[in-house]
């Protein structure tokens, strides 16, 4: 938990909270949700689906989003990486968050 706090106040690198946290562990943890949201409604408990796939996965999508934004301020090298990192999360948790 402390790990996502540190994401949410942007103090990791933004390297990794691009890379590892948005990317690599967004994926993960949307994946898994749709795999789980999708168990859930083929054994017809639509509830426990809109729980699962969505309440995990849309508040993991907004503290990546926020810690890659904050993590992209701190970033002293070219300002059009910390601005391609921000637009990149952005895209991707929007679409992630979408399907």
């Amino acid at each position: 938990m402390s790990t996502l706090r540190t994401l949410w106040r942007g103090e990791h690198p933004l390297a990794d909270a691009f890379w590892t946290w948005a990317v690599t562990v967004g994926l993960l943890v949307n994946v898994a949700t749709s795999v789980l949201f999708i168990i859930m409604i083929m054994r017809d408990w639509p509830w426990a689906a809109l729980l699962l796939g969505y309440g995990i996965s849309l508040p993991y999508n907004a503290v990546a989003v926020v810690g890659v934004w904050r993590s992209a301020s701190r970033y002293d090298g070219p300002a059009i990486h910390a601005d391609l990192a921000r637009a990149a999360t952005m895209i991707l948790m929007a679409v992630l968050s979408l399907t």
